[in-house]
């Protein structure tokens, strides 16, 4: 208002002026091929054709590169044949308002707002007005990478994408008609606790549920409670578990019975049930819900997946798995000092992962002192650890070696199961130890070995790891009160998720030899590739 007419004339000069060459470097832009180069200094960008967003929302896109031309014309060709309700994200047969109906009756999910029918005003819109809440169509994309190096090494299983956690504004469940429970199973990990803890705060204080319990003694204490006491829990209860390991619920295994614990939560009036633990506990989740639905019985089951070896399906990473890689890591410091502290001296230091290696590589990396690291991924030969022993001692004189519990298995098999039907494992670490000292002893080396067992899997909560344990607490009762059930919580590209229960339980992750992690931890101890698993590449 107080600009001159001559400089107001000049400004909107320039401002059309800049209009133009934006108009014109648009058009250009339009012009120019899909598969145009953008370069700047250091920098070549691709800007590739991109598969309809249509068909990532509706369907699950197979595993295929999505780089444009004939594939991404495949791609919607192929994914319009598919189920709408195959979807990772298509959630209708695990609401509770649609979980009744043919899954291929509601082609779109979440349903428009006309649709869903009476829904409750989130208790928190009202407690703290300013809040954002998630829209409850919310997506997570399964895969973001573009010209995929490794697209082929890829589960299509979330191509779908992923309905995002967290609260929305309108809610499915009544808050104070709500009773929840919530039960550990399975062994110990650091942050059950911390889950407990988060669970119970956030329906105590959120949404002001006042029926609280947790299961003793895993599945058991839901299929006869008679002889497993609940305990109720509320805020002053809590308040301090997250700062010692272990559960106060007692983890148990076993003892599930899925009609009997219909009957129990009929009995006892829960509609929410927390089940935390591993892929079988997720499995058996999965069936108690179908159980539920088949009872019709409606109840909230949402998991929160537990596993110290990180190998459950499709998250980014379990809880609790951070806080063991730190305390792996100072036992693998200890083995180090044992070994340099002697001529010729070869610390040996077995860390969980029965069939997963993270734990072992992840303390490698982060310890930065081990020379071999054996995971259950890759096979070796025993005369080829003995070469690089050899080797490592002849120019450093000391070495370090991590085994994970499940690696060279064919070495120790026992062919036996437990009562789980589990494998049994062999002691590799004895065996390894025994093996190398017999080796080294007419050189005048020997091993030292330290087998830390459930020290790692008792400690208490690292802080990064309790405030990932909160989040997923928090998220797993915000899922369950907007009527989602037979489903579980994680991070996907550090974003929690709704991910169906059967989805977890499908399988277990392991380690690839192709990424990045592992590629680094053979790199930063040098490992050969007889021992590493990464094989030249043939001469092109």
């Amino acid at each position: 208002a107080k600009m001159s007419k001559p400089d107001f004339a000049l400004a909107l000069a320039a401002g059309i002026g800049i209009g133009a060459v934006g108009v014109y470097l648009l058009t250009k832009r339009k012009a120019a091929s899909t598969e145009e180069e953008i370069k700047t200094p250091g920098y070549l960008w691709k800007r590739p054709t991109l598969v309809n967003a249509s068909v990532l929302n509706a369907h699950e896109v197979p595993k295929e590169e999505i780089e444009g031309g004939t594939a991404a014309k495949k791609l919607v060709e192929e994914t319009t044949k598919s189920k709408c309700s195959d979807s990772s994200s298509h959630l209708s047969a695990n609401h509770l308002a649609t979980w009744q109906d043919d899954p291929e009756s509601h082609p779109h999910w979440p349903r428009g707002k006309e649709e869903r029918g009476t829904l409750v005003l989130n208790p928190m819109a009202s407690k703290w007005p300013g809040m954002n809440f998630v829209n409850p169509n919310e997506k997570v994309i399964g895969h973001i990478l573009l010209n995929d190096s490794k697209a082929s090494t890829r589960s299509n299983a979330l191509a779908g994408g992923t309905i995002r956690a967290n609260a929305c504004e309108y809610i499915y469940w009544n808050p104070s008609k709500v009773k929840a429970a919530m039960v550990t199973c399975g062994g110990l990990c650091p942050g059950l606790n911390s889950i407990i803890r988060g669970v119970t705060l956030c329906l105590w204080h959120d949404y002001g549920v006042r029926n609280i319990y947790g299961v003793t003694a895993g599945y058991n204490g839901l299929s006869n409670p008679a002889a497993h006491e609940m305990i109720e829990l509320n805020p002053q209860i809590v308040d301090e578990i997250h700062m010692k390991g272990g559960s106060v619920l007692k983890a148990g295994r076993g003892g599930f019975d899925a009609p009997k614990i219909c009957d129990t939560l009929r009995k006892l009036g829960i509609n929410m049930l927390f089940v935390i633990g591993g892929d079988g506990t997720q499995y058996a989740g999965h069936l108690l819900f179908e159980e539920a639905c088949k009872q019709k019985l409606l109840v909230s089951v949402v998991g929160v997946p537990k596993s110290i070896d990180n190998d459950v399906m499709f998250v980014d990473r379990t809880f609790g798995f951070n806080s063991a890689v730190t305390s792996a890591a100072e036992v693998i410091r200890n083995g180090w000092v044992e070994a340099t502290s002697c001529h010729k001296g070869v610390g040996i230091v077995k860390l969980m992962g029965r069939d997963a290696g993270f734990v072992a590589a992840h303390a490698a990396l982060a310890s930065n002192l081990v020379d071999l690291c054996l995971i259950p991924e890759v096979s070796v030969a025993l005369d080829d650890i003995k070469a690089y022993v050899d080797q490592t001692l002849a120019a450093k004189g000391t070495m370090v070696i991590v085994v994970a519990e499940g690696a060279m298995q064919e070495h120790v098999a026992t062919g036996q199961k437990d009562a789980s039907g589990h494998t049994v494992y062999g002691d590799i670490g004895v065996f390894l130890r025994d093996t190398l000292n017999k080796h080294l002893k007419p050189q005048g080396g020997r091993t030292f070995y330290i087998d830390p067992s459930y020290i790692i899997r008792s400690v208490a909560i690292t802080p990064n790891d309790h405030i990932y344990c909160s989040r997923l607490a928090n998220n797993a009762v915000h899922t369950a009160m907007r009527g989602y059930t037979g489903v579980c919580v994680g991070a996907i590209h550090n974003v929690i998720v709704i991910l169906k229960s059967k989805l977890i339980a499908s399988g277990k992750k392991q380690m690839k030899v192709s990424s990045s992690t592992w590629q680094t931890c053979v790199q930063m101890t040098c490992m050969p590739s007889s021992l590493s698993g990464v094989k030249p590449k043939p001469a092109k």
